[in-house]
């Protein structure tokens, strides 16, 4: 398998002004791209960003090599990553191009790409468009070079889709509610979506000005929306992301209402209509409660490797419908073809008005765990972790929590640490005070491990 420079699990990101978040990167990017599509036959791809001033740059900078190799841009300007995907399925453009970093900061900017069904690349594409990149740029006979074109309605149309996602029958002119939109792409949606729907809706963090994206704002960051969400006597709020694929609640007392609870409340009411097909793919971060919440309703649950595009292919391969991380991204399969902020708060809304039960009460039936979170640096060889030593210490912390909490080990996708992460249902110190033992623990015998492996003749 050809080792994959540039695309991580999600897309191309990095800081801006360094390779490969460049201006020329980005020129031969586009190019790269458009040569691997060019294999099929509408020539029309979509790019789509979200609000960093960056934006402006790298956009032109792939429209241009799209061009030289034979594709037409359809702009969307700033649009949520789901919206892009919709909008690749409903125009049967060839891709969608989203340029955003989703939850970072301004400084940092990426690219990720869909397909015509609006689901991620497959791997054996993105390799090709890696490969391709090593050869020098040409252009297509001036004939057939692309043009490039906006799609002027293209918020309208996202939020009537959003809408089309909620009975007909039912309104929100009893809500008000708070919605912060992280100077993000959704700015110009969420809130429009809400108001069409007869909510009272009052934004925060809906002025993009190119630098304040994720700033102390959004689902990353809810501090400011629990305390506009108290102040106003709002019935709930919502966070979005930058790019407006996570969503985060905030019920009526300020509590915070994560991926894990959503997926629950959703998930349940499907069951309670009998719309339920299979079961729920969480990550291994979702919460013990949750797995424990859907067993008391027999519902099935897998867990995946954390990145929503594992959570994707887990339900694709079992047939399920709903799927989440506990850091908001809820992937609805039968709304929509990925991870979709607002479409999962709409389905919220309708357990809510369904069961006329405010958001606070129901989700006072999933008792969440208390999870604590220990990283230390650690660079040497992965494989350790498999080691008879650290499988019997795990043992050992485990008959400790007997069943009523979890410990789990996993490397970092993004930076040399190894994460300790666990759950359980004592008093948080106690919990944290074990995790800082045994990530001592695993440092020592881990260092212990490579001090002996140096001397093993391979």
């Amino acid at each position: 398998m050809h080792h994959r420079k540039y695309f991580g699990t999600d897309g191309i990101r990095g800081k801006v002004g360094n390779m490969p978040i460049t201006p020329d990167f980005f020129l031969k990017l586009g190019w790269a791209a458009g040569k691997i599509l060019a294999r099929q036959d509408s020539r029309k791809i979509i790019i789509g960003k979200d609000t960093r001033i960056s934006g402006y740059m790298l956009e032109s900078a792939l429209e241009a090599g799209l061009a030289a190799a034979g594709f037409s841009a359809l702009l969307t300007g700033p649009m949520p990553t789901p919206a892009i995907a919709y909008l690749t399925r409903t125009f049967r453009a060839e891709a969608g191009i989203v340029i955003s970093a989703s939850h970072n900061p301004f400084y940092d900017n990426g690219i990720k790409f869909f397909d015509i069904n609006g689901t991620k690349l497959p791997d054996s594409l993105e390799e090709a468009i890696e490969v391709q990149l090593a050869k020098p740029i040409t252009c297509v006979e001036s004939a057939q070079l692309g043009k490039a074109s906006r799609i002027v309605d293209a918020a309208g149309r996202y939020i009537e889709f959003c809408k089309g996602t909620f009975s007909s029958e039912l309104n929100l002119k009893n809500f008000k509610i708070v919605v912060d939109c992280a100077n993000g792409a959704t700015y110009h949606i969420a809130p429009s979506v809400l108001r069409e729907l007869g909510a009272t809706v009052i934004s925060i963090a809906c002025k993009p000005n190119g630098l304040n994206i994720n700033k102390e704002c959004g689902a990353a960051n809810i501090g400011m929306l629990q305390k506009s969400v108290l102040a106003e006597q709002a019935d709930l709020g919502i966070a979005l992301d930058g790019d407006g694929d996570r969503l985060i609640m905030v019920d009526h007392l300020g509590n915070k209402v994560d991926g894990d609870q959503i997926v629950y409340l959703i998930a349940k009411e499907a069951c309670r209509q009998q719309q339920l097909k299979g079961g729920v793919v969480g990550t291994l971060m979702s919460n013990l409660g949750l797995e424990v919440a859907l067993q008391r309703l027999k519902i099935p649950f897998i867990r995946a490797n954390v990145g929503d595009r594992y959570v994707l292919e887990k339900m694709q391969k079992h047939g399920y419908r709903i799927g989440a991380e506990n850091s908001g991204h809820v992937i609805l399969l039968d709304k929509t073809s990925t991870g979709d902020g607002m479409i999962a708060a709409l389905q919220v809304f309708k357990v809510i008005i369904q069961n006329q039960m405010t958001l606070h009460e129901l989700c006072s039936e999933i008792k969440l765990l208390p999870q604590v979170l220990v990283n230390f640096s650690f660079s040497g060889n992965q494989n350790n972790l498999q080691s008879d030593a650290v499988v019997s210490l795990v043992k050992k912390v485990e008959s400790k929590l007997a069943g009523r909490g979890r410990i789990l080990l996993r490397t970092s996708g993004t930076e040399p640490l190894i994460r300790v992460m666990i759950e359980a249902s004592q008093e948080e110190p106690l919990i944290k005070k074990l995790a800082d033992e045994v990530a001592e623990k695993l440092k020592k015998s881990l260092n212990s491990m490579e001090k002996n492996e140096k001397f093993v003749p391979h």
